[in-house]
């Protein structure tokens, strides 16, 4: 028997030890991270609530229980019964199933109705049927991402067991080594903007903290991260952290699968929607271009089987030696702060990712609460001293004076924002100002995978700001299905919106680097009545960037597949305050605030002046050992 073996024996007998034997156990699986107890009549489990809790405070695992399949009633007949047992009232819109865990999800207008006085209604469907509920509210716009990932997932329920149960064995394998050693190595973004890569190494694990690209260059060595160190091998990896959904964290992680990763990558339940959505468009972006991606949809896919999505503040055991901690971020939908315990209170890192350390129209500010920090990994991507962003009413005024120029004078706003984040943000700015009459009303036209991403952020209202929220779950007002928007559907479109009235478009990609974007800067760069707004982040490289610095002319292809040169001549501003990303005061603030003080600051995700700039601060500042360490170094945390 091996050691693993061994483990998991010694934890069953714990765990049959005090379950009724009337709840008829007939097996226990680690599953991921956590232990699964497969049983012909959970219900008797579920009922007694306190048994499982009194396991787990022994055990130190997270449990769930599981009916055995053999006692589950067939998918047709439990549909049947569900609609039998919830109130017409509760609206169901669509009941699907995850065989894997075992879990019937319904959605529904009003979930409280489904879930039934003190949760009664949710035990007679576990009686009746032997499958888990898991209750979902109905999106107001629905997406065809989440639809597709749920059949997929249904469709490849035996592969996806056979993942968590390796997963799972390898999560819970006894430790090879007393607990010591941390290190991290860095593999891109750090004194550069893209390719977001932390490889971290204990004596017992390896973990991957994010894996992106770097959508402004061009060569392999600068493009992608440097998975090419000796240390790094997909075989010995036990896990992958993805931050958010943005593709310089994301867009290179399939690429791993490709060569051979079998592993957990582990995210935020929104990041897992909207990154799936941004690896696809990235493939047909590369497609469209006539550019070779380094993977293909098959490695997209595999990425979805292996995804495990976490709540935010669920601690999760990831290796023998880490346990993982999600805290919302404020950059974006689903976006993450990692918290990592190592060891027995060993090391604490504390990963920011991308943060914003402010309130905003559509997300609530960064957390900065953790029990324990030794070091931080912080970006830096605002952290010059110039970069202090103004007040939020006085980018919002800024942003309607300028629109409201440009309507006057006729002329039309071209608006490249990223489809996830910004475009929600300015799309709540605008239908609010509309409304008031502080902005002229004009068609906003809205076109890209701004509609897609919009749809995953109805699904996940808990995840918004607190006015959004209560707006669509409790007064049934939803803001971004706003009168003053139009979907634009077809590319044939384009051009009766561009020689219409004067309007408002908003469209990807967000650095005019490919998508629709650019079909509409190409029609309207030549006029100077019109206008080019950016409102977020331009990455040096970009052609969103060289227009940011005064650009006159471009080659770019036509729709004829070629090249021709355009005058650009339309007028260009950039408005700052509505960036995902904290401001140097923030960045500085949320390092004083943090409440525990750390020993030791990485800073990264910047240029090269703003990473040193930021790290000498703080040291300066704070008295606190930070430093910016360059692409391929290593640093020694214990």
């Amino acid at each position: 028997m091996t050691a693993a073996e061994k483990s998991k024996v010694e934890i069953s007998q714990i765990v049959l030890q005090r379950i009724p034997e009337e709840a008829e156990v007939t097996r226990i699986e680690f599953e991921g991270p956590t232990l699964a107890v497969y049983t012909k009549r959970p219900e008797i489990i579920i009922e007694r609530s306190s048994i499982i809790a009194n396991i787990v405070g022994s055990i130190r695992k997270r449990i769930v229980v599981r009916s055995d399949p053999s006692v589950r009633l067939d998918e047709k007949d439990t549909k049947r019964t569900v609609k039998k047992l919830v109130p017409e009232e509760a609206g169901i819109t669509n009941i699907n199933f995850d065989p894997t865990l075992g879990e019937v999800i319904i959605d529904a207008k009003k979930p409280g109705l489904v879930i039934g006085k003190n949760g009664d209604i949710l035990q007679k469907i576990v009686r009746e049927t032997r499958w888990r509920p898991r209750i979902l509210r109905s999106s107001a716009i629905p997406s065809k991402i989440i639809a597709h990932m749920r059949h997929y997932l249904h469709s490849e329920s035996k592969e996806r067991e056979r993942i968590l149960r390796n997963v799972g064995e390898r999560i819970f394998r006894p430790s090879s080594f007393e607990v010591g050693d941390v290190r991290v190595s860095a593999l891109g973004g750090f004194r550069e903007v893209g390719r977001s890569a932390i490889f971290l190494q204990t004596r017992e694990s390896q973990v991957l903290l994010d894996c992106g690209i770097n959508p402004g260059s061009t060569n392999p060595l600068n493009a992608f991260p440097r998975l090419d160190i000796s240390q790094f091998d997909v075989d010995t990896l036990d896990a992958v952290i993805i931050s958010h959904a943005h593709l310089d964290h994301c867009g290179f992680l399939p690429f791993l699968f490709k060569y051979g990763y079998d592993g957990p990558v582990y995210c935020s339940a929104p990041t897992s929607n909207l990154m799936t959505l941004l690896q696809l468009d990235y493939l047909d972006v590369a497609s469209k271009q006539g550019i070779m991606a380094p993977y293909d949809q098959k490695n997209v896919r595999d990425c979805v089987l292996h995804t495990l999505p976490l709540r935010y503040g669920a601690v999760t055991d990831i290796s023998p030696d880490i346990r993982l901690t999600l805290h919302n971020a404020g950059h974006i939908l689903g976006s993450s702060i990692v918290h990592l315990h190592i060891g027995e209170g060993l090391h604490n890192l504390v990963y920011t990712g991308d943060y914003k350390y402010a309130k905003t129209t559509l997300l609530e500010a960064a957390i900065a609460d953790f029990p324990r920090v030794e070091t931080i990994i912080t970006e830096s991507t605002y952290g010059a001293p110039q970069d202090l962003m103004p007040s939020r009413i006085d980018a919002e005024e800024k942003l309607s004076s300028t629109i409201n120029e440009t309507l006057e004078r006729g002329g039309k706003v071209v608006i490249p924002v990223p489809a996830v984040g910004r475009a929600q943000e300015i799309m709540l700015v605008i239908d609010g100002y509309m409304r008031r009459g502080l902005i002229r009303e004009a068609p906003v036209f809205i076109e890209g995978m701004i509609s897609e991403a919009t749809a995953i952020h109805t699904a996940y209202p808990e995840y918004l700001a607190r006015e959004v929220r209560n707006s669509i779950l409790h007064e049934g007002i939803n803001p971004f299905q706003s009168d003053y928007f139009t979907i634009v559907e077809h590319p044939s479109a384009r051009e009766e919106i561009v020689a219409g009235e004067p309007c408002i478009i908003m469209a990807t990609a967000g650095m005019l680097e490919g998508g629709p974007v650019i079909d509409y800067f190409k029609r309207l760069a030549s006029d100077e009545i019109n206008l080019v707004l950016f409102v977020s982040y331009q990455i040096q490289g970009t052609l969103g960037r060289r227009v940011q610095k005064g650009l006159t002319e471009t080659p770019i292809m036509n729709n004829n597949g070629k090249m021709e040169v355009i005058k650009v001549k339309l007028n260009v501003e950039s408005i700052e305050g509505f960036s995902g990303h904290s401001d140097r005061r923030q960045i500085i603030n949320y390092i004083r605030r943090v409440t525990s003080r750390p020993e030791k600051i990485i800073v990264c995700h910047g240029e090269r002046a703003k990473c040193l700039n930021v790290s000498n601060f703080l040291r300066r500042r704070f008295k606190i050992n930070a430093v910016a360490p360059e692409t391929l170094e290593t640093l020694r945390l214990r």
